[in-house]
């Protein structure tokens, strides 16, 4: 079972989402490490308010409570330790070679093996002063990778290994309460940020990011300190703060 800072571990078979669920209590001031697991999500939600949903017991549905003191300009770092910490439980538990593509994405080759949702009120009380309630959820496939043709896989498939949810669970928060510190001071925010620069598969692509309103077409170079992705556009380097990305062919020599 998680002790330390995750030991409040709240278990559902079935919820309309982990990261709803947990903005409320945070709302009614519940403390930093609350954890919330579902076994099937009726109303589960990926980025730009998209729908997502799997097969009941199929993945690791989780979200985690974080009460960082941190700026506006620094809270994507908090999606960042996340992705870190899955990245680093999927590879130990699943022995995949797992990667992470801008913004929250977890693949193996190109095929997509999780997704993270982070979600922040800088008004909800039960914090120390500062600080932002920020709920991060994640849903890591385990035996289910998505619909045919979807572009999605699953850790079984992906490396044949048939890894239990408390397994991936007790690993994944483990290897967050280590990276959580680092979002305490701008040392360790910098860590945070040259690791996932080791471990992003978008550096060094073609990319098309989806803005909303427009589209950008450049070579992603590399990640400010905040996380923000460095897209060379007709001889400029622009930073990304928020956007679809898809990946094209490979830089050539």
């Amino acid at each position: 079972m998680p002790q330390g800072l995750f030991g409040d571990v709240r278990r559902f078979d079935e919820l309309d989402s982990t990261n709803r669920y947990l903005l409320d209590e945070a709302r009614a001031g519940a403390p930093e490490g609350v954890v919330a697991v579902a076994g099937h999500q009726s109303a589960g939600r990926g980025r730009r308010g998209r729908t997502w949903e799997a097969p009941p017991g199929a993945n690791l549905l989780v979200s985690v409570l974080l009460r960082p003191v941190l700026d506006v300009e620094d809270l994507y770092l908090g999606t960042v330790a996340l992705c870190l910490a899955a990245r680093a439980a999927c590879v130990t538990t699943g022995h995949a070679p797992v990667t992470i593509k801008w913004p929250n994405d977890l693949l193996v080759g190109d095929r997509k093996v999780a997704g993270v949702l982070a979600e922040a009120d800088f008004t909800a009380p039960g914090g120390p002063p500062g600080s932002v309630a920020l709920v991060a959820g994640i849903g890591v496939n385990l035996r289910w990778g998505g619909p045919q043709g979807a572009g999605g896989t699953s850790l079984l498939e992906a490396a044949g290994v048939d890894v239990g949810p408390d397994a991936l669970l007790d690993t994944f928060l483990a290897e967050l309460e280590a990276r959580r510190p680092l979002l305490d001071g701008p040392g360790g925010r910098r860590a945070l940020a040259d690791e996932f620069r080791h471990y992003c598969s978008t550096i060094g692509r073609l990319v098309a990011v989806d803005l909303g309103s427009s589209t950008v077409h450049g070579e992603a170079v590399g990640l400010s300190d905040q996380g923000l992705l460095l897209v060379r556009v007709d001889g400029e380097t622009r930073p990304i703060a928020a956007g679809d990305v898809v990946h094209l062919r490979p830089m050539r020599d």
